[in-house]
């Protein structure tokens, strides 16, 4: 058994506590690979995540030729936003990310998701389905605010910076577990 998890990151101001959730799962025995959206790029710190995994924040599959990682045991996306989510759920894998949720949801792996996706945007009429394709494949959603597991629940618009600085990574830690080999 492997302790291999993904941590796919997608652009949103969440991204920002990468480092923090990678250096939190790591703590709990996990080796760590950030996958990032090309969205997240303004967004990511990939000096922190890096000094928090040991490794680069990959955006691009491997070349052919090149050496395959690890296969991860579990996938977590935070955050998820309604776009890499409802590519996910409708099984389109147009970015390196979105092909890392994909596989996870195809192979049956714990997938574990924050979504941050704003109260102007979770009424479209697409994304309950998407939300309900993601839940019936097994994912877990953890509440970007209280860290809790529950049904998922829309960010209130323009509060990003209030749910960066209040974004528990340990909680996310917490809710993901231990690796299977610690």
């Amino acid at each position: 058994m492997t302790d291999a998890l993904t941590l796919v990151v997608c652009g949103a101001p969440l991204a920002e506590r990468a480092p923090d959730a990678a250096a939190a799962l790591v703590g709990l025995g996990w080796t760590v690979t950030v996958v990032g959206t090309p969205a997240s790029r303004g967004w990511l710190d990939l000096d922190g995540v890096e000094r928090a995994t040991g490794r680069p924040v990959l955006f691009e599959q491997r070349q052919a030729g090149q050496a395959r990682g690890p296969r991860p045991v579990a996938v977590v996306a935070c955050p998820l936003t309604m776009n890499s989510g409802s590519k996910a759920a409708s099984a389109i894998m147009d970015t390196y990310a979105t092909g890392v949720l994909c596989d996870a949801l195809a192979a049956g792996l714990p997938l574990t998701l924050v979504p941050m996706v704003s109260d102007r945007l979770w009424s479209h009429p697409a994304w309950s389905g998407h939300l309900d394709t993601l839940a019936a494949a097994g994912a877990r959603f953890v509440n970007p605010i209280t860290g809790l597991v529950g049904k998922p629940e829309p960010v209130q618009s323009g509060t990003g910076p209030e749910v960066v600085a209040g974004f528990d990574p340990a909680a996310l830690a917490r809710v993901v577990g231990p690796s299977p080999r610690s």
